[in-house]
């Protein structure tokens, strides 16, 4: 039995001393971030020390201070499907990693047997064929295929490569919930509020009506102005629809984003009201972007996946060394099995090399490597896609002040004008299609004034989710502290 240990120890020396190889293919290097100081070439960016924070805060919608939203999202988190799936892939992926990197270990199997046999008088020549007997055995196989390559090491770098891709997988999953769910509670409010409009317009299409019906029964009006004034009630109301649609729409998608069905999900009825826009709103450096968003990170562990392969692939092209040992008691007997001279055992290696495969291990390498040419493309395309998402949503917000000032001083214009032109008509001076004009135009400043204030919350949040998510639709804290 000790010389069985130590011949095992020998191969097993032999075996790491061939394995301390360095592995072959490319090292994986982390792509430079990019290394500009602003986001757009003709306006200064705020930099990081002039702004709230450098780090956007997972949970960066509390910034809107509405308690309500807080309350969705936690849920949403808790019970969402698309997060427990994206949280299940990660799991796989951590294991599969976990199994990968077992078995650069040697694989030991416990053996037992037991049997009946018979040999045949061909089998054994002139000698005499004993009779059938009854045997026994218990013992231990050990497996090991020396890594002298590095592509065991090699392809135990790539799982965990792909789980890093699984986990940014999760965490751009819990930025999707959260900005979709910020995004239709903006969407409710603007359909609760332009609903709100449109009802105040169809209040004031109604008073119309009556007052220009009051003067076609006085005799002072024609049925012209009254055809006119009844024309745009009807074309008011009917955008009364719509809007509703809009309202409903919004209640379904934040129920489904809440892991419930719209007939059993009560969510709340948000108003803009709800909401505070941030005084001030982070900005980070393009350098920290490359080291934040989900995509990015990502993109680059799948390029360190696709590095990894590449050894991997490289790996194959030579020949593969095994080593195999094997022992224990074996006996005609049960009484017998554990005695000192039942003891057999075994040691053998094996080499196998490839001698002709039409060019396969060849043509893999190849793909494998211009996979990882890919893979550098297309984490180069993401970093530069964020980059650009940030530029747009700056330059968003550098002109929405200006743009809802400019929208609230058009609507203060037409509400005056609609008032005066009623009350010249109610004193006889014009008609009923000067008041009608005039209040079309205090529509359309209305409804744009609405969409003017939403914008400002939009732009905030793509912001938000541009420096922190993985695009203008993202941003959030995992569900689960433990998966990540």
């Amino acid at each position: 039995m000790r010389r069985f240990a130590l011949h095992c120890a020998l191969v097993g020396t032999a075996a790491l001393a061939l394995a301390a190889c360095a592995p072959v293919g490319p090292d994986f290097e982390r792509p430079a971030p990019p290394t500009v100081s602003a986001y757009r070439p003709t306006v200064e960016d705020p930099t990081p020390a002039a702004s709230t924070q450098d780090r956007i805060a997972d949970d960066w919608w509390r910034a809107l201070h509405a308690p309500a939203l807080d309350r969705l999202i936690d849920e949403a988190f808790a019970r969402n499907p698309t997060l427990a799936e994206a949280e299940h892939t990660l799991a796989a992926a951590r294991e599969a990693a976990t199994a990968e990197r077992g078995t650069r270990l040697p694989q030991i199997d416990g053996t037992a047997s037991a049997g009946r046999q018979k040999y045949g008088k061909q089998f054994l020549g002139p000698l005499a064929a004993p009779p059938p007997f009854t045997y026994y055995g218990l013992g231990a196989a050990i497996g090991y295929r020396v890594d002298y390559l590095g592509g065991e090491a090699r392809s135990i770098e790539q799982r965990d490569a792909e789980s890093e891709v699984r986990r940014q997988q999760y965490r751009a999953a819990t930025l999707t919930i959260a900005g979709n769910i910020v995004r239709e509670a903006l969407a409710m409010a603007q359909a609760r509020e332009q609903l709100r409009t449109i009802e105040g317009l169809v209040a004031d299409d109604r008073r119309n009506v009556a007052l220009v019906q009051q003067s076609f029964d006085a005799g002072s009006g024609t049925r012209v102005d009254l055809l006119s004034a009844q024309s745009q009630l009807a074309s008011d109301a009917a955008l009364l629809p719509p809007a509703r649609r809009a309202l409903d729409a919004s209640r379904h998608a934040l129920a489904a984003l809440a892991g419930g069905f719209p007939a059993d999900t009560t969510v709340p009825e948000f108003a803009l009201a709800d909401f505070t826009l941030p005084e001030s709103l982070p900005v980070s450096l393009p350098s920290t972007l490359a080291r934040r968003r989900p995509d990015i990170l990502a993109a680059e562990a799948q390029l360190h996946a696709a590095t990894a392969a590449v050894g991997v692939a490289t790996a194959d092209l030579y020949p593969r060394i095994t080593l195999d040992a094997g022992g224990g008691p074996q006996s005609l007997t049960l009484a017998s099995l554990f005695d000192r001279g039942n003891l057999v055992w075994s040691l053998a290696s094996g080499l196998a090399a490839p001698l002709f495969d039409g060019g396969t291990r060849r043509a893999r390498q190849r793909e494998r490597i211009d996979t990882m040419k890919a893979s550098a493309a297309h984490y180069q395309a993401t970093v530069l896609d964020a980059v650009r998402q940030v530029a747009d949503a700056l330059a968003a917000i550098e002109h929405d002040a200006e743009f809802a000032d400019a929208q609230r001083r058009t609507l203060d214009v037409a509400e005056q004008s609609v008032d005066l032109a009623r009350r010249s008509y109610e004193a006889g001076n014009s008609g009923v299609l000067t008041v009608l004009d005039a209040e079309r135009i205090v529509q359309r400043a209305r409804l744009d004034d609405l969409r003017a204030r939403v914008q400002r919350y939009g732009d905030a949040i793509d912001l938000y989710m541009s420096l922190g998510g993985i695009a203008t639709d993202l941003g959030a804290q995992p569900r689960s502290q433990a998966a990540l």
